[in-house]
C-alpha cells in the first residue's frame, strides 16, 4: 500500500510540543496557523497513491513497500532521470513553494546510504544503526527533515566558545541506551509538517567540539523536542483568494530545543567525531542529492512566477511593449538557465559505486547562479506590476457588497479580464513577490543552501581547475617571444 493523505495526518497526533505566541499550540492538525499546511503536505501523499500516478511517483522497495521515488538509489542515467520526474511532479503541486518537501532529506538520506563504507569506518554499529534507520524511514515513506545549523550567537566563535555551552545541542550525557543531547538547532524548516527531524552539524567543527559532532535522528513527538515556532504566515491568510499561497503553503520554520532528550544508539549515526560529521553530507552524495532536488523544485517554482509575469503583462495590456517583451525574455533567460542547468547535472552526471549521481559542480554552479537570480527575478516581477498590486480591494469580502463590487469594476479595469480576475491575478503576485509570506520565500531562496560565500567556495573547490588551466597552458605553449626579439 502507498502512503496516504490521511496516513499523514493521523501521524502528526503525536502529542509535539509546538510553541506558538507565548503557548503550547497543540493539535497541529487542526490549529489555524498550521492545518492548511498540513493538508497541502497530505495532498502530496496523495497525489502519489492515486493510481494513474503510482508509476510517475512511486517504486517498489526490496522489502516490497511501495514508496515514493525520492527514496530511489539511482543506477544508472535514466533512473535519475526517472526519480527527478517524479520530484518535478511533486513540486508542480505546490507551485516550487514548499520549500523543504519530504523529498528534500529523503534525498539527502539516499547520498548517505550511498556511502555507507563511510560510516562503517567511522564504526560498525554505527553503520548499521543508519542502514536499518533508512530502511524504516523509506519502507515507511516517513517526512523527515533536518536542523543542521547551529544557532546564531557570537557568530566570532565556534559552537563550543559560546557563553552557554549548551546553545548549541550537545551531549550532555550518554551511557549503554544511548546519548542525551541538550541545547538548539536553526532552521527546522517544515518541522511542524515532518514526522522526524535528522540532527547534525554540516558547518567545520575544531577539535574540542567532540560534544557537539554527532548525527542522529528522533520522531518530532519526543518528550522534550520543543519547536519554537516562529509567526505563523497562513493565521493571517485568512482568505484563500487574497493570499492563495500563503494561506496554502507556509510551511513554517521554528528553532527546535532539546531539553534532555534521550537518543536510543540506534538512532545514533555519528558519535562524537567533527571529521565524520562534515563527510556524511561531503564526502557522500548527501550534499549534490538534496540540492539537487531543491534545483529541481526551484525550476518548477521560476516557471511558475514567470508564467505570473507573463500574465500580469497580458492583463494590463504591456505585452508588445519593447521593453516588456525584454524583461519577459530575460526572465524566461533565468528560468531556462536553471532548467538546463537540471538536465546538465544529470546527463554530466557519475557513478558513486554503482550509484548514478548529479554532476556536482554543475549543481554548485546552479546555486550560485539562483542565489543572485532570484531577487533580480522578484524585483523584475515588482517592475512590471507596479502600484498595481498595492492599490487592491482590502479583502473578497469587498466583492460582497454591492456598492463597493461597483466601484473594482470601474477602478479595476483591463482589456482582456473582467475585474475579479484582475484582482485575483494581482493578489497571486503580491503573494509570491511582496506579502511576508512572499519575503520570507526571497530570504529562503537566498540563504537555505548556505551564505554566499560558502556556496561559490564550494563552487571553487569542485570546478576542474587542471582542465582549465591546461588549455590555457597549451595555447600559451604555441607561442613565444620572436626569435632574436
Amino acid at each position: 500500500m502507498t502512503k496516504t493523505g490521511q496516513e499523514h495526518i493521523n501521524s502528526l497526533r503525536d502529542g509535539r510540543s509546538i510553541y506558538l505566541e507565548g503557548q503550547l499550540a497543540g493539535d497541529v492538525v487542526d490549529h489555524p496557523a498550521y492545518r492548511n499546511a498540513v493538508r497541502a503536505t497530505a495532498a502530496l501523499y496523495d497525489f502519489q497513491a492515486a493510481p494513474e500516478n503510482q508509476k510517475l511517483m512511486t517504486f517498489e522497495t526490496p522489502t516490497g513497500a511501495r514508496v515514493n521515488r525520492s527514496w530511489q538509489l539511482p543506477e544508472s542515467y535514466g533512473e535519475l532521470v526517472q526519480r527527478r520526474q517524479a520530484l518535478e511532479a511533486w513540486a508542480e503541486q505546490t507551485n516550487g513553494f514548499l520549500g523543504r518537501s519530504p523529498d528534500h532529506v529523503a534525498s539527502s538520506l539516499c547520498g548517505m546510504m550511498m556511502r555507507l563504507d563511510l560510516f562503517e569506518a567511522h564504526g560498525k554499529e554505527r553503520a548499521k544503526a543508519f542502514s536499518e534507520y533508512f530502511s524504516y524511514v523509506r519502507d515507511n515513506d516517513q517526512f523527515v527533515t533536518y536542523v543542521v545549523v547551529s544557532p546564531q550567537a557570537d557568530r566570532s566563535r565556534g559552537v563550543g566558545g559560546q557563553v552557554d555551552e549548551f546553545l548549541t545541542a550537545g551531549i550532555c550525557d550518554e551511557d549503554s541506551q544511548g546519548i542525551t543531547i541538550k541545547g538548539a538547532k536553526m532552521l527546522g524548516t517544515s518541522c511542524i509538517l515532518a514526522n522526524e527531524v535528522l540532527l547534525g552539524t554540516i558547518q567545520p567543527m575544531q577539535p574540542g567540539e567532540e560534544r557537539y559532532a554527532f548525527s542522529a535522528a528522533v520522531p518530532l513527538g519526543t518528550k522534550g523536542v520543543k519547536l519554537l515556532s516562529r509567526k505563523s504566515y497562513e493565521a493571517a491568510a485568512v482568505s484563500e483568494f487574497d493570499n492563495p499561497l500563503s494561506y496554502h503553503f507556509d510551511e513554517n520554520d521554528a528553532v527546535v530545543y532539546f531539553d534532555e532528550v534521550k537518543i536510543p544508539w540506534e538512532r545514533v549515526f555519528v558519535h562524537r567525531d567533527p571529521a565524520m560529521c562534515r563527510a556524511q553530507y561531503h564526502e557522500t552524495p548527501a550534499h549534490v542529492f538534496h540540492n539537487y532536488q531543491a534545483q529541481v523544485r526551484l525550476m518548477v517554482k521560476l516557471r511558475f512566477l514567470v508564467g505570473i509575469a507573463r500574465k500580469l503583462a497580458e492583463t494590463t495590456n504591456v505585452i508588445a511593449y519593447p521593453q516588456v517583451v525584454e524583461s519577459l525574455g530575460s526572465l524566461a533567460g533565468q528560468a531556462g538557465l536553471v532548467e538546463g542547468m537540471v538536465h546538465g547535472m544529470e546527463a554530466k552526471g557519475t557513478f558513486v559505486g554503482k550509484y548514478y549521481v548529479p554532476d556536482r559542480h554543475l549543481m554548485y554552479a546552479s546555486q550560485v547562479q539562483a542565489q543572485k537570480m532570484y531577487p533580480e527575478i522578484i524585483q523584475a516581477m515588482r517592475q512590471l506590476t507596479g502600484g498595481g498590486v498595492i492599490m487592491m480591494p482590502s479583502g473578497a469580502v469587498d466583492f460582497a457588497s454591492t456598492e463597493t463590487a461597483s466601484y473594482i469594476e470601474k477602478t479595476q479595469q483591463s482589456p482582456v479580464v473582467n475585474s475579479k480576475d484582475r484582482v485575483k491575478l494581482f493578489k497571486l503576485a503580491w503573494d509570491a513577490i511582496g506579502s511576508e509570506f512572499g519575503s520570507r520565500h526571497t530570504q529562503y531562496e537566498m540563504f537555505y543552501s548556505g551564505a554566499q560565500f560558502a556556496v561559490r567556495n564550494h563552487s571553487y573547490r569542485t570546478f576542474d581547475w587542471d582542465k582549465a588551466t591546461d588549455m590555457v597552458d597549451r595555447f600559451m605553449a604555441t607561442y613565444d617571444l620572436p626569435e632574436g626579439g
